[in-house]
């Protein structure tokens, strides 16, 4: 069965999450263009609405066992969105020192050695490199949320999470950085000129800071967060057999 716990949130919270994006005409992007859904055969894609943060490691993880997870489901098609979430809403926008970081939520940076272990070797269980010790600061990540929503009107918002979080988990790179920024754009394809002229201005920052409370008024209170077809909602970086199940329950259900 689906999961039925506190990893669920009620069908009319994620639903009323989900459908405030399905009303406009076209994805708000850097150039306006229009991005296609991808579809298996005749059946009708699973929604699935992601909710992460691309500083949060479990996040990190999250999104590789999601990967997993579409394999084991193959048969089954998705369209999958990436929300944005502030796992640290009070980093200021030119980012932090990480050890700065540290002591505000942990304590101290040796407290967080025990947490940074377990996290790691979670990580490299998926094939991940989080190399912890090479962060040295802090970012908000506002910027890195545009990011991903203009990459979307390419068909390339998956590519730029995935890039940003290596830059970030793997590489210890400041995301606060804005050359780090448009290097990161470039690399999936986006017009480096066009994305600095952007980042600039103030595009599409008023949206995502509305993204992001939408979650908020939703109930979301952790990330990674999914949400099957607007009614089904798991919390955190499920083991990918799990969310593969999940997937295939929902489809048959809509197949119903």
């Amino acid at each position: 069965t689906l999961f039925r716990s506190s990893r669920m949130v009620a069908a009319e919270e994620a639903d009323a999450y989900v459908q405030s994006f399905r009303g406009a005409a076209k994805r708000p992007t850097l150039n306006d263009k229009n991005v296609g859904s991808r579809t298996i055969a005749d059946r009708r894609p699973v929604r699935i609405d992601v909710v992460s943060d691309v500083v949060c490691p479990w996040c990190f993880i999250g999104k590789r066992r999601l990967e997993k997870a579409l394999a084991i489901a193959s048969d089954v098609p998705v369209e999958v969105h990436w929300r944005p979430y502030f796992l640290n809403d009070w980093i200021p926008v030119e980012g932090i020192g990480r050890d700065q970081y540290l002591t505000t939520k942990f304590g101290s940076p040796e407290r967080y050695q025990g947490i940074a272990q377990r996290v790691r070797a979670a990580a490299a269980a998926e094939g991940l490199d989080y190399a912890v010790d090479k962060i040295s600061r802090q970012p908000n990540t506002r910027d890195a949320h545009r990011l991903i929503r203009w990459a979307d009107g390419i068909g390339k918002a998956a590519d730029m999470k995935q890039r940003l979080m290596d830059l970030y988990f793997t590489e210890g790179a400041d995301l606060s950085n804005r050359a780090v920024l448009v290097q990161a754009a470039a690399d999936v394809g986006l017009d480096p000129e066009d994305v600095r002229a952007a980042l600039d201005s103030n595009k599409d920052i008023a949206e995502i800071e509305q993204e992001v409370e939408a979650a908020k008024e939703a109930g979301i209170q952790g990330v990674p967060y999914f949400i099957l077809d607007g009614k089904y909602a798991i919390s955190g970086a499920q083991a990918p057999e799990a969310l593969a199940q999940a997937i295939e329950q929902v489809s048959a259900q809509a197949a119903e």
